[in-house]
């Protein structure tokens, strides 16, 4: 793909010196598009309205679906209910709680006209916000001993039966509103503005979004290319920062991100966007690491964007893991003892020696601790010097080489999980004389250090463990400390099992 010779001319000019007359015409044109869309589709705000309403049907259901379950079949021999609920002894409780549940999804931010198509994501929120209905309904009919009394088989029945109702729904909801004129009329038309690696990462990971709530039109060019790798072939380029309005116009533009632009020109950009309705975003360049945690405060009564909110700095996400980490290590102390015995046996007979292992690895804000492995090397493996193991190395022992595949040589740091000093799940801690030198060669290496470290992490199971790229395993630990959630720790521990690429 080539630029014509103008790509280089008139760069500082102003964006609205677009002859004037021709200008007009096409954001006319660009109205009665928009007009006539909006005449040929309902506006996405009635899908909003209709999510919320097929949300509140399916909410009733559950409550009398629950109501049923309870009380008119075998489960109503469960407990100390010696007699029959009247339907109407708990109309009460099921109109407190059907208002309450939907508040509580509402909550969660799943009533956006932007997010419609986000299944997965809304089927995330609505889990998590069900169970917390769950508990919080239970909590709250317990303190105040409602009359009659709440049945907790009930509320357990009930939180149960909306999460599969909601999620169906949601289902089919989610395919009605992908199907082709529909889709359209809910994706956002983007383009870009300047071009950066930045720009290159967000393309990528739009144009991969399951949801397909993008349609990406292209890139204009805002600075003659100033980097030496100019986007590749399959982006479209059309046109440049001098005929942006025509751009709009012509592909009828819902979302500008501007990637690369200077300052006089983004505000005048920002201004156009503005008087013709379009979405303005800003890619924050000048923030490399934990984009999501981005957040404006007001500091002297002056904004300021800055990064303070990870899922992480939350003290009760903070608790909720150390409680699953608490529980996960003494589970997994009691059901791999006969394990560790076994292997250690193995080793002991094939070197004889010392079973464990320690090694120091860099933890929680650089803080060093000693790692717990079974030995898995043969006892003279590091006469020259720390390094990394590769495949086939000389140094494993036999029993090693399968213990490393499977990961049981890990199982002792069930007890640095209880220690505190590590997590189930997190970014792998490595040893200090190996990554002396990293945080001065690989960008934002330090950063992953904010969390305590984890047997196992998101980085691992995507195959980036031992001699492997660290740039990317340093991606994947980011990603991994921006996206914190209780679920996916659960997932990462699960797919831990299967996944086993590059463990040698």
């Amino acid at each position: 793909m080539s630029l014509p010779s103008s790509a280089n001319t008139s760069k500082e000019k102003l964006i609205l010196s677009a002859p004037g007359p021709v200008t007009c015409n096409m954001l006319d044109q660009l109205e009665t598009r928009r007009a006539q869309q909006v005449s040929d589709n309902p506006s996405p705000h009635l899908w909003v309205l209709v999510s919320i309403l097929g949300d509140l049907i399916m909410i009733v259901f559950a409550e009398h679906l629950a109501y049923w379950l309870r009380f008119h079949t075998f489960i109503r021999d469960y407990g100390n209910w010696s007699f029959n609920m009247e339907f109407r002894q708990y109309t009460g409780h099921m109109t407190l709680g059907t208002i309450s549940l939907l508040m509580a999804i509402g909550w969660q931010g799943i009533y956006h006209r932007s997010i419609l198509l986000r299944n997965r994501w809304i089927a995330s929120k609505m889990a998590r916000a069900v169970l917390l209905w769950t508990l919080g309904f239970l909590a709250f009919s317990l303190a105040l001993r409602l009359e009659p009394e709440i049945s907790r088989v009930y509320v357990a029945l009930n939180g149960a039966c909306a999460l599969l109702l909601l999620l169906g729904w949601r289902y089919v909801f989610n395919h009605f509103l992908h199907t082709k004129n529909r889709l359209k009329s809910l994706q956002q038309r983007t383009l870009f503005v300047g071009w950066n690696d930045d720009a290159q990462r967000l393309w990528k990971t739009l144009q991969d979004d399951t949801a397909h709530a993008f349609e990406l039109i292209g890139w204009v060019d805002a600075s003659g290319w100033r980097d030496n790798t100019p986007p590749k072939e399959d982006i479209p380029f059309v046109g440049y920062i001098e005929d942006i309005q025509r751009v709009i116009a012509r592909h009828q533009v819902d979302m500008v991100i501007v990637a690369d632009l200077p300052r006089h020109q983004m505000v005048e950009l920002a201004n156009l966007c503005e008087r013709e309705m379009i979405q303005f975003k800003l890619a924050p360049s000048v923030f490399r690491i934990f984009v999501s945690g981005l957040s404006l405060e007001t500091i002297a009564g002056t904004p300021v964007l800055g990064i303070n909110r990870l899922p992480l700095d939350s003290t009760l996400n903070v608790m909720a893991k150390r409680a699953l980490d608490i529980f996960g290590a003494l589970f997994g102390l009691m059901i791999s003892a006969p394990m560790v015995s076994l292997f250690g046996f193995l080793v002991w007979m094939e070197s004889k020696g010392p079973i464990f292992y320690r090694q120091r690895r860099w933890g929680m804000n650089g803080i060093s601790f000693e790692i717990i492995k079974i030995r898995s090397m043969k006892l003279n493996a590091e006469t020259q010097g720390a390094q990394w193991c590769v495949q086939d190395d000389p140094r494993r022992l036999r029993v090693g080489a399968f213990m490393r595949k499977w990961n049981i040589d890990e199982v002792p740091q069930f007890w640095n999980v209880l220690k505190g000093e590590m997590s189930l799940v997190g970014p792998r801690p490595e040893r200090p004389e190996l990554i002396a030198d990293f945080k001065h060669e690989i960008p934002h290496y330090n950063a992953r250090h904010k969390a305590k470290p984890g047997m196992t992490g998101w980085a691992q199971i995507k195959g980036l463990r031992g001699d492997t790229d660290l740039s990317e395993r340093i991606k994947c630990d980011l990603w991994y400390l921006e996206n914190w959630s209780l679920m996916l720790d659960l997932q990462i521990m699960l797919l831990t099992f299967f996944k086993r690429d590059n463990a040698y």
